[in-house]
Order: C-alpha cells, then structure tokens, then sequence
C-alpha cells in the first residue's frame, strides 16, 4: 500500500500510519474535444480520474506540489508549483473541461482526501512531486487493432 509504518520522532506514542514519501503521477489521455482526461496514481497505485481544458493544460514534467490556502476557493488545496509562465495551479473538483482554466480537476469525493494525504506529508517534512506524462499516440492507425 502507499501507507508504512513510521516512527514519530517527535512524540511518544509507538507508530502512526503516514505517507513517507508520496509520488503522484499523471498520465493523460489523448485530447477528445476540449477534455484532456487522465488517470492519477499515488505511489503506482490508481488514485482516481482527472480532468483538463485542451489549451490550457500544464506542460508535461515533474512539478513540487504543496497544500496552501486558495484565496480563490476560500480552502486548503493542492498547488502545483513551478509551472512555467503561470501561478494559482491547483488540483479541485470540477466535472467538465470547463470548470478549469489550467487546473487539474478531479471528483468531488477525492478532492478531500488527496488534499489530506499530499498535508500529512508535507507536515512530515516530505516533499510531494507531481509528474505529468502525455500518453503516447499510436505510431500510425494501421497497426491499431480493429
């Protein structure tokens, strides 16, 4: 699992079930009209789907991810960082394409829990990177099964 038992080097209690390092991966499907759809994986393991408006998605690479405050969504959430020539990046909830303008959508029901998982690391001093991959087109149709 993404979970192990650690230590807590600063309290007494024996061990406590934390991330100790989380590795999140994107890896995207072809574009179909103005949807990018995508599967995230914590740590290879299949988290959930995402969501992303063509033309305005991050360009494929490895990104630090932190939960801060969104001063637009007024709640913790996920920021991706480094993102060349934009800021505000976040990973929320949204169902369509356009519900985003370069944000990572994902459901509702694990937008909570992976903004938890990315803090319980990030409190343990770790730090989260997200990697984004464009899934290889196929090299020519013809070899595409029918």
């Amino acid at each position: 699992g993404i979970f192990a038992e650690y230590p807590s080097p600063l309290h007494s209690t024996p061990l406590y079930f934390t991330p100790i390092i989380m590795y999140l991966k994107l890896i995207r499907n072809q574009p179909q009209g103005s949807a990018i759809t995508g599967r995230l994986f914590i740590n290879d393991h299949y988290f959930c789907n995402t969501l992303e408006r063509v033309g305005y998605e991050i360009p494929p690479s490895s990104y630090p991810i932190l939960v801060t405050m969104s001063p637009k969504f007024k709640r913790l959430l996920p920021l991706v960082q480094n993102v060349p020539q934009r800021s505000g990046i976040r990973v929320h909830r949204g169902t369509r394409p356009e519900h985003s303008t370069g944000c990572i959508l994902v459901p509702a029901n694990k937008e909570t829990e992976l903004t938890n998982l990315i803090l319980k690391t990030q409190n343990n001093h770790e730090t989260v990177t997200l990697k984004i991959t464009d899934f290889a087109p196929a090299a020519d149709n013809a070899s595409a099964p029918s």
